[in-house]
């Protein structure tokens, strides 16, 4: 073994001990010296040891949980842009409705020997999930990030969007041009990214309308992520007398569009509406949606960043990474004429 180690550090040009860190599975090497080390193992026509070689096909998995919202092929093309750069070959695996679940996913990207996995709006955002499937991930060697959710009770790097700090644009902005009753479609109260968002709305009424959380909590439709679910929230908080509505994503916003004209109004004569993502092509809707753009370009780097450091030894904080959102104006929003009914 003497001999193995001086002809393998020779060979990658490292010392002997960090041949020794990098056969043995040690943290606290860079990719780069791993990768050196492995290929001359490779060269001089030594095997690698079996939890190397499982390691070594340079394979990231990345977790989505559908592909029909726009913002989860927005993600995954950065996330895969940003891996190929630094020489890895992504993996993607989607849920579908009937099909695999996000654990059924994890196991297999582990079983394909995967070095690490990025999780998009994973289980981690359900604040009724068991979190210790994740522990049992790290368990088994397999670094990862969560983008958007966060959970204290996993230890791990997590990057999110500011949810709260994104509703409260849209309700100022709102604000700013004369609405009084503001509504908000989200999703189900269980995902972190919902009780935040809540959060924000409600933040956002009392600084600007003095309205308190009973008051506030009465213009909240809790829906689906989709055309339909926005439709059928906006058409709720329509009948309430809200003259404008915000969205949690830019799907539910067209849906809020359908809804104000199958009831005869205009956006944004009659309704304002706000969506949240800015995914593509929303821009060339009709009306262009005002809406809140997520950092995908930053959040996907940075979450690629986070997962390469836990994979070479040197782990990013174990703590969550918060981007600022952007709130871009359209046109479907406008002054709030419309009374209430």
């Amino acid at each position: 073994m003497t001999a193995r180690l001086v002809d393998i550090a020779a060979h990658a040009g490292v010392s002997e001990a960090t041949v020794s860190r990098v056969l043995n599975g040690k943290p606290g090497v860079a990719v780069a010296t791993r990768e050196a080390v492995l290929a001359a193992l490779d060269v001089l026509g030594y095997e690698r040891p079996v939890r190397l070689r499982r390691r070594s096909a340079g394979l990231i998995g990345l977790i989505t949980p559908e592909l029909d919202n726009p913002i989860f092929p927005a993600f995954a093309q950065v996330i895969a842009q940003a891996l190929t750069r630094q020489g890895y070959t992504p993996v993607l695996a989607t849920q579908t409705p009937g099909g695999s679940t996000e654990d059924e996913l994890t196991e297999m990207l582990v079983d394909r020997g995967v070095s690490g996995i990025i999780f998009v709006s994973g289980l981690h955002a359900d604040t009724t999930a068991d979190m210790t499937r994740y522990d049992a991930l790290r368990a088994q060697d397999v670094p990862y990030v969560l983008v958007n959710g966060f959970s204290p009770d996993v230890k791990a790097p997590f990057v999110s969007t500011d949810d709260r700090a994104a509703v409260r644009l849209a309700v100022t902005h709102l604000t700013s041009l004369g609405h009084t009753r503001i509504g908000l479609a989200v999703g189900p109260k269980r995902f972190v990214p919902v009780v935040r968002k809540i959060e924000g709305f409600q933040l956002g009424l009392r600084e600007r309308l003095g309205l308190d959380a009973e008051a506030s909590a009465g213009l909240i439709q809790h829906s689906l992520y989709t055309l339909e679910g926005g439709q059928a929230a906006a058409a709720t908080l329509i009948g309430d007398g809200c003259t404008a509505v915000v969205c949690a994503s830019d799907m539910m916003a067209l849906g809020a569009i359908r809804a104000a004209r199958d009831l005869g109004l205009s956006v944004p004569g009659d309704i304002s509406v706000v969506g949240f993502d800015d995914s593509p092509l929303i821009a060339f809707t009709d009306p262009p949606l005002t809406t809140i753009r997520q950092p995908v370009q930053a959040m996907g780097q940075a979450a690629v960043r986070a997962l390469l450091e836990e994979i070479g030894g040197t782990p990013a904080p174990h703590g969550e990474f918060v981007f600022m959102p952007e709130l871009v104006v359209r046109g479907s929003t406008g002054s709030g004429r419309r009374g209430p009914r």
